[in-house]
């Protein structure tokens, strides 16, 4: 195809990232980067439009500048505390004309079907992402059309989310100058990037370890069947360096970057860590010993309430490979450790494999969501060429019934 320009923003609530990238026949390269300190948001959650327009525009220019070419609209990586998800099903009957196999417009009525669901009309849905067809009684079908048989069933994943804090990211985004082309959850992103195809048929859980929010997804047989948001991140350990240690919060930040681990590990007695006072008190040491006893349990909830979102919901034999940890999380020493300690099983660090213009990243996990913003980005535009090329424009007709429909 011809190169093209696409471009990802990961809101975080922490850090928001841009990323150019380029499409071409060779695949996938990044042409600018830009960060900067998320403001105004919470939870994943827009609160001072202001603040978190500024954020996105300062990523932005700095990605720009670096990619030399303007961009003006962008695929949003996001997540927040108001999303849920749930598994559906839709069936259809299928023409009996002889030598009539399943169509496109079949597999699309059957999609319809699957999200004929009751939503709250303060929700709105986000994703309708296929997990398997099944013609008759044979299922594990990647692509129906053509077979012959006389119903058509289409299992989907459907992620919905609040109308209102999504219209605030959307209304932030279009404040800095850009549009959305569209919204993605942050977990589905991230295993764009972070998992292997392998990892994603024997079963996987990925643990998105954000600032604001713990997002996890399983994928099981290619497909994503599972997803949810823990409202609960590295800021919650932040905080609680701060008042464990009695520091502001950027030194409680600060010292969680620099000395906090996620299993504990008897230092040195003269390991000391010189922590500022609150309001013009005077500094004082702790040890890394009495840092440890506030840092690990708050990781070890944060991984026990993961556990138990695949667990409580049935999906724990399912997983037949490991965990796999991504975000800002994924940086503190001994996480893997802890998470294999807490699930069970295997787990390691979740990174996008190396890019042109990306290569060596320092920070390789918490790049995840966005390089696997653009993957996602690429994947849908060459799918989107080939049904168009293939069907006429009948995706066009019936994904507008669809967004009609929901």
């Amino acid at each position: 195809m011809a190169r093209e320009c696409i471009a990802a923003l990961d809101l975080g609530t922490t850090r928001t990232v841009v990323l150019i990238g380029e499409i071409a026949d060779d695949g996938l390269r990044i042409l600018g980067k830009g960060a900067s300190r998320s403001r105004g948001l919470r939870r994943g959650v827009v609160v001072n439009m202001d603040e978190a327009a500024r954020s996105i525009e300062e990523a932005l220019r700095t990605a720009e500048r670096d990619a030399g070419a303007r961009i003006n609209e962008v695929f949003v990586g996001f997540s927040g505390e108001h999303i849920e998800s749930a598994n559906s099903s839709g069936a259809v009957a299928i023409a009996s004309e002889v030598g009539r196999g399943v169509t496109r417009e079949d597999v699309f009525r059957a999609r319809e079907a699957a999200t004929a669901l009751k939503i709250p009309s303060d929700r709105q849905v986000i994703h309708v992402l296929t997990q398997d067809h099944i013609v008759d009684d044979q299922c594990r079908i990647p692509d129906p059309c053509g077979m012959s048989g006389v119903r058509l069933e289409v299992l989907v994943h459907i992620v919905t989310g609040a109308v209102t804090p999504l219209r605030n990211v959307r209304n932030c985004i279009e404040q800095s100058g850009m549009q959305v082309r569209e919204l993605v959850l942050d977990s589905i992103a991230a295993g764009e990037s972070a998992l292997t195809s392998d990892e994603k048929e024997l079963g996987v859980v990925l643990l998105d370890l954000g600032g604001g929010t713990t997002k996890v997804a399983l994928f099981h047989q290619g497909s994503i069947r599972h997803s949810a948001v823990i409202p609960a991140g590295g800021n919650n350990l932040t905080n609680d360096i701060a008042i464990g240690l009695r520091t502001p919060h950027e030194d409680a930040e600060r010292i969680k970057c620099g000395y906090a681990s996620a299993v504990y590990v008897r230092p040195a007695r003269d390991d000391m860590i010189e922590v500022p006072g609150v309001g013009g008190r005077e500094p004082r040491e702790v040890t890394r010993e009495e840092l440890a006893y506030v840092v690990g349990p708050r990781i070890k909830e944060l991984l026990f309430l993961a556990r138990e979102e695949i667990r409580g919901n049935g999906f724990e034999h399912l997983v037949g490979t490991g965990v796999v940890i991504t975000g800002g999380g994924a940086l503190i020493p001994g996480i893997v450790k802890q998470a294999e300690q807490v699930f069970g099983m295997s787990a390691k660090i979740g990174a996008p494999e190396e890019l042109p213009g990306l290569e060596n990243d320092e920070f390789a996990p918490t790049y995840a969501t966005s390089v696997g913003l653009l993957r996602y980005a690429m994947n849908n535009l060459l799918e989107k060429e080939r049904l168009n090329g293939t069907e006429g424009g009948l995706l066009d007709r019936v994904l507008s019934r669809i967004a009609a429909l929901v």
